[in-house]
């Protein structure tokens, strides 16, 4: 019988802390207090490598909030660090104590410094800059010293204005150049109107960002206080305040109930900024995107809520409710300016990008399938709903249906998610045996094992990965790799992360709570292994053949962030090789030495290597002759790279023939289907796959011998 992890590490958990929770009581009157003493309570006794609180631990978080709060350093002043320095090494003893002194200096005193630098900036955008003026900006602030006056906080705010604003006006330039090529007769605006224009575009972009400020509240900001702390443990460990961690389920389970309707705010107005597809205001067609939501009336109100104004947020909170109750929104409709009111019927919405999908390729007379995964999606309050396991064995066994002869599973940039879901996976490529070995902390190690002695597809497998390929999807390449069962192609290696975490509702400790939804907190709670007994953590899975791509020579994996946990190994578990193929080694050498004479791979190299030098050069000409000179250099350099995008295979992908019938009534799904499929046809990485697909030959002695035991 197959485990629930997510029962067993829950388990595990309770069972470690339950006797220390009972004596235990969180009663602070104040909720930012008892949530500090809840949240450090938690980390102490649930977390898999728990830290001393001390200074050199007060240190990192002081370090670490700071850069939250204003990395920029261009609202804080020198003076002002000074006297947050006296909490430097006191961060352990506030948390210790249940104070928040620090919390609220830091606090009170940002949002001072930011009404003071909405008058700054405001004031420098009122008049032109002077671009024939030599000078320069470093865009790195992590040297920059805090201002000591308002004299130098002006002028920092004005060079950064300056840069945002010359960046615009050099598009703007060419723009108008563009223009009267095409057209002789275009009368060309002047360079002070350009300027102008430009100045209003970063005014705007700045007016944005304080009407999302405007909309935080003191709890938003506690929480980057908080996680500021939970973070030093490792960097997985996160505080959710009660609104996140709705966000994070719906991350999970791709599913909400509500509208289907995804919202924007700009300045006062919530507007629609897309439809999803088969939602209840697709289903309506009353509804598009641009259209302004003005008020919302529940179904048993007798008068509607003006949301003009409101947070986002909480404008969400009203529109959004339990299947089959009724809203009705007032809305500003775009095209016409008009106000009509719309009456919804609120349904479970399934937000499609979520979830796996599946096309094929026909290439030398096979047929090829590929599933790209984004996640390993599951329901957290029900597994047995839908879940990435049951998603592709749907896909595999229509895949069969349409005579497929190889499978490609596309992981890149899947951050992870569900364990179980990876296990059952797993398990419809393999006979039963081990999968992934975790180990909590001083316990003994736990092997999760497919126990389904059948195997649903049993041909040619190559998964695709890279850098941002994490977790989860690193459980499944390394597991398949350690059976030899698939062919890894990708990055050198991929992210590297190695633990697994559990979200832990904070409310289930409070037996009684005036202050409402408190959060949770996602733990690191175990390390999980390969089952060759090598651990995925900073190493990640080093796939068989690497390939370069835009991520090659950026900082992006676990081993870059800070307070990584170490990378470790226990013993391997028993484990039987597949031996369902004739040729595994020769096809991945094969393939190697096609992609080491791949013309378009070396350009993407070429590209990744220009990128990084591009992004560690952080000193701007702020003079436009000097500016622009070095942008036109770049763009002749970019142009070098303008085949990467124009690649083309001579591969065409098609949908499978449940879905052809979808496309009948949901034009917007084709579309995306359309895109996805043009985009695999210039992919590089895919065409690969489908090679090495075509080049693997199974061993008909194994097959025969399986088709029997199945029978």
């Amino acid at each position: 019988m197959k485990r629930n992890l997510k029962i067993l590490v829950v388990g595990l958990l309770m069972a470690a802390t339950s006797c220390s929770f009972t004596t235990k009581k969180f009663d602070d009157p104040n909720k930012d207090k008892l949530l500090i003493d809840l949240i450090t309570y938690v980390l102490n006794e649930g977390h898999y490598d728990a830290r001393d609180i001390n200074d050199e631990f007060s240190e990192g978080v002081y370090d670490k909030y700071l850069e939250g709060l204003d990395g920029s350093k261009r609202f804080f002043y020198k003076s002002d660090i000074e006297e947050f320095n006296a909490y430097r090494d006191k961060i352990d003893d506030q948390i210790k104590e249940k104070q928040i002194d620090f919390f609220d200096l830091t606090y009170n005193r940002l949002l001072k410094r930011s009404e003071e630098a909405r008058d700054i900036y405001r004031e420098i955008l009122e008049k032109p800059f002077d671009f024939s003026k030599t000078e320069d900006i470093n865009t790195d602030f992590s040297d920059a010293e805090y201002v000591s006056s308002k004299k130098e906080l002006k002028e920092r705010w004005r060079k950064q204005l300056k840069f945002s604003t010359l960046i615009t006006y050099f598009d703007k330039i060419e723009e108008e150049e563009q223009k009267k090529e095409e057209d002789s007769d275009y009368e060309m605006k002047s360079k002070e109107e350009l300027e102008k224009e430009a100045r209003e575009v970063t005014l705007s972009s700045l007016e944005e960002y304080y009407d999302f400020t405007d909309d935080l509240e003191r709890k938003d900001y506690f929480s980057v206080y908080l996680n500021s702390i939970v973070e030093a443990f490792d960097p997985h460990t996160f505080y959710f305040a009660p609104q996140d961690k709705d966000r994070f389920d719906i991350a999970m389970s791709g599913k909400l109930e509500g509208i289907g309707a995804r919202l924007q705010k700009k300045s006062d107005n919530i507007t629609i900024t897309e439809v999803i597809s088969g939602g209840p205001a697709w289903r309506s067609e009353e509804l598009s995107e641009g259209d302004e939501i003005l008020k919302v009336q529940q179904e048993d109100e007798d008068d509607p809520v003006s949301i003009v104004g409101m947070r986002l947020e909480d404008a969400v909170d009203l529109i959004k409710g339990p299947k089959d109750s009724k809203v009705t929104l007032t809305v500003r409709k775009k095209l016409m300016g008009n106000i009509e009111e719309i009456t919804l019927t609120r349904d479970i919405v399934e937000i499609e990008e979520t979830y796996a999908k599946t096309a094929m390729v026909q290439e030398e007379g096979k047929n090829f399938g590929i599933i790209n995964l984004p996640k390993f999606y599951f329901n957290m309050e029900d597994y047995e709903e839908r879940n990435a396991a049951s998603d592709i064995k749907k896909d595999i066994i229509r895949l069969k249906e349409q005579n497929m002869d190889g499978l490609v599973l596309d992981l890149r940039n899947n951050g992870g998610g569900s364990l179980k879901t990876v296990v059952d996976i797993a398990g419809l490529f393999i006979e039963e045996g081990p999968i992934v070995q975790v180990k909590s902390n001083g316990q003994r190690k736990d092997v999760l094992s497919d126990e389904d002695p059948s195997v649903l597809w049993d041909g040619p497998l190559v998964i695709l990965v890279n850098e941002l390929s994490a977790s989860a999807s690193e459980i499944l390449a390394a597991a398949m790799q350690d059976y030899k069962r698939a062919i890894i192609i990708g990055s050198k290696q991929t992210y590297g992360k190695g633990t697994v975490q559990n979200v832990i509702d904070l409310n289930r400790w409070l037996r009684s709570n005036e202050f409402g939804d408190v959060g949770a907190l996602k733990l690191t709670t175990q390390k999980f292994y390969r089952v060759n007994g090598g651990s995925t953590q900073l190493e990640g899975v080093k796939s068989d053949v690497v390939v370069p791509d835009r991520y090659s020579f950026v900082d992006i994996g676990e081993k870059d962030q800070d307070n990584p946990l170490p990378w470790d190994k226990i013993d391997p578990a028993n484990y039987r090789v597949w031996d369902g193929y004739v040729n595994f080694e020769k096809t991945i050498t094969e393939s190697k030495e096609r992609m080491d004479t791949n013309q378009q791979l070396k350009l993407i190299e070429q590209h990744a290597k220009w990128i990084k030098d591009q992004s560690e050069d952080s000193f701007h000409s702020l003079n436009f002759e000097e500016y622009a000179s070095t942008a036109e250099r770049n763009q002749e350099m970019a142009k070098r790279f303008d085949s990467i995008k124009n690649y083309k295979t001579n591969l065409t992908f098609t949908s499978l023939p449940y879905e052809e019938e979808l496309f009948q009534n949901d034009t917007i799904l084709k579309e995306k289907r359309d895109r996805w499929h043009s985009s695999l046809s210039k992919d590089v990485y895919v065409e690969e796959a489908i090679h090495v697909l075509a080049d693997m030959k199974k061993n008909n002695i194994r097959r025969d011998k399986l088709a029997k035991v199945q029978d």
